[in-house]
């Protein structure tokens, strides 16, 4: 097996051409260490502007692992990095705050701006949350929708920090509405929104998605049995030309549950009736242990039930940054055009 260093180095070599179409393309967000996929499992080193983010989910680097790693990076990009590393290498990959490897200085921990695609991104080496407010696995994705959404209506659905909803504003898409049920997460949404000040207002609607949708759908919303549903926004039926549908593996409320891997078709279904008749449905399963060609199937089989005809599919890859040795990437999105 070779060491870090090796492993570090060839993964960076192999980017060579790719980082310089993504600079082109006005983007210096990226992965330049996919560790499950290039021989150090569960590290994670990606650039997000002027910062490196330094994830372990496995084991804890030590410090001189660490900054041999920035040395390498630095010396790769030409410039000098903000480095932050998270280890998240205990219970259920939470940061631990501690500290105890490096503590990242202040100029790294500031709010910081990050592109893609030509687009602003707040960028936070430590937030509330866990995860950084950018998943850059999903930058192919988000460059489709930016070019498939002049004139339309878009509904991004487990918004996140919007960052799809971004894209669409800045495709020219005449209306744009941005659901998810943490407010933090629309917080920074917004921030991303301001930081793009030439781009058209975006809508934000914090709720659980299934009364959202259902309403969306037409659909009732049902409560289950001995529970009282909680307070959720009022909103109109309608559909929407592009719909963007990118869910959690697993999450439980009071007005249903989130399951990627047995009930996929909860969530899909009110998300086909909420698309219009001749609109697309991006749908996504991060699920590394559910195949893609598994998924498609039931993702078809359920718009068939529904009655909606897909006129035809496509499945849009990661970028190269995010290699896959088997083929079956853990993030997978489907496009479907009604």
């Amino acid at each position: 097996m070779p060491s870090l260093d090796q492993a570090v180095r060839a993964a960076l070599a192999n980017r060579h051409a790719l980082i310089a179409e993504l600079h082109a393309q006005n983007t210096d967000c990226y992965r330049l260490f996919h560790g499950s996929q290039e021989g150090a499992g569960g590290l994670t080193v990606d650039r997000y502007g002027p910062q490196l983010m330094v994830q372990s989910f496995h084991q804890t680097l030590d410090r001189a692992e660490l900054l041999a790693l920035q040395a390498l990076v630095d010396e790769f990009l030409g410039l000098q990095t903000a480095l932050v590393y998270n280890d998240r290498s205990k219970g259920n990959s939470r940061i631990d705050r501690s500290d105890p490897v490096y503590v990242a200085e202040d100029a790294a921990l500031v709010d910081l701006v990050g592109q893609e695609w030509g687009l602003n991104y707040r960028v936070r080496g430590r937030h509330a949350g866990q995860d950084p407010l950018l998943f850059l696995d999903l930058r192919n994705a988000r460059g489709w929708v930016q070019r498939h959404s002049a004139g339309k209506s878009v509904l991004n659905l487990f918004a996140y920090t919007c960052g799809v909803g971004l894209n669409a504003a800045a495709g020219g898409a005449r209306d744009v509405v941005n659901l998810d049920f943490a407010e933090g997460n629309l917080a920074v949404g917004r921030e991303n929104g301001a930081l793009n000040p030439a781009l058209p207002a975006m809508q934000f609607v914090q709720s659980d998605y299934f009364p959202a949708i259902r309403q969306w759908a037409g659909l009732p919303i049902a409560a289950r049995r001995g529970q009282k549903l909680p307070s959720y926004p009022r909103l109109e039926q309608r559909q929407f030309d592009l719909v963007f549908l990118d869910p959690p593996a697993w999450a439980k409320s009071a007005f249903g549950t989130v399951d990627l891997l047995r009930d996929y078709q909860s969530l899909l279904k009110p998300a086909i009736l909420a698309t219009a008749e001749d609109g697309a449905l991006v749908c996504c399963n991060n699920l590394a242990k559910m195949p893609m060609d598994e998924w498609r199937e039931q993702v078809l089989r359920c718009a068939s039930k529904l009655g909606r005809l897909v006129r035809e599919h496509e499945q849009l890859p990661p970028a190269a940054d995010f290699p896959s040795n088997d083929g079956n990437p853990p993030l997978k999105t489907l496009v479907l055009h009604f």
